[in-house]
């Protein structure tokens, strides 16, 4: 018999929780191994519980898009979000999830989504696969170094420079001599016009909250 696809959920509504737990109670190939409500259990419950997929709300308090990436070297992470940003979605993909199911979407494409993540596949709904495709139709942003591109990237996912030195192992110094070379080469004026440059070329979505 195929080994059950071990689930964390984590959500911090106890009621969609639990709707969920009791959903996916009844697939005899999922087992649910684990509820997590704050985001700060999050990476704790994945390193001790043993699992294969981890549901994660993406609207949970004081959670970043930015904090899915280093989640997705422990654990398989299938999105679930009531957002309709495909900024959002495609930005969750990009840091290392799975999959990126909405919660208005029917519990058969979730389990679609799940046992997609399980083998190690990407899982993205119709409107997500068309913004990735015409994304990868338009002109990258071929005047920015690779650590430039990084330094982007968490801009456009709210981070400020402190919270980016401390990411990129680099001082803060560091972080203001290349956002003033991106600045420059892309004529820009402030932090905001660079979110907004991040999302338009896929490097980023913006889900910012306070941490």
């Amino acid at each position: 018999m195929k080994a059950p696809i071990r689930t964390i959920i984590a959500d911090d509504h106890a009621l969609f929780r639990q709707g969920l737990r009791l959903l996916l109670e009844l697939e005899p190939e999922i087992e649910v191994v684990a509820e997590v409500h704050r985001a700060a259990d999050l990476e704790a419950t994945v390193k001790k519980v043993p699992s294969d997929v981890l549901l994660l709300d993406l609207q949970m308090e004081r959670w970043s898009l930015a904090d899915i990436e280093p989640l997705s070297a422990l654990v398989r992470i299938v999105v679930v979000t009531a957002s309709e940003r495909t900024e959002d979605g495609l930005a969750a993909i990009r840091l290392g999830a799975r999959a990126v199911v909405q919660k208005r979407f029917a519990s058969e494409t979730l389990m679609d989504a799940i046992r997609a993540a399980a083998q190690d596949l990407v899982w993205l709904p119709p409107e997500l696969q068309r913004e990735l495709a015409k994304q990868w139709r338009a002109p990258e942003a071929k005047t920015l170094t690779g650590r430039e591109r990084d330094i982007v990237r968490l801009v456009g996912l709210g981070l400020r420079n402190p919270e980016i030195a401390k990411r990129l192992f680099i001082s803060e110094v560091t972080v203001k001599t290349h956002l003033n070379n991106v600045f420059h080469k892309l004529a820009l004026r402030d932090r905001v016009d660079l979110a907004r440059y991040a999302i338009r070329m896929g490097l980023a979505g913006v889900h910012e909250q306070d941490r």
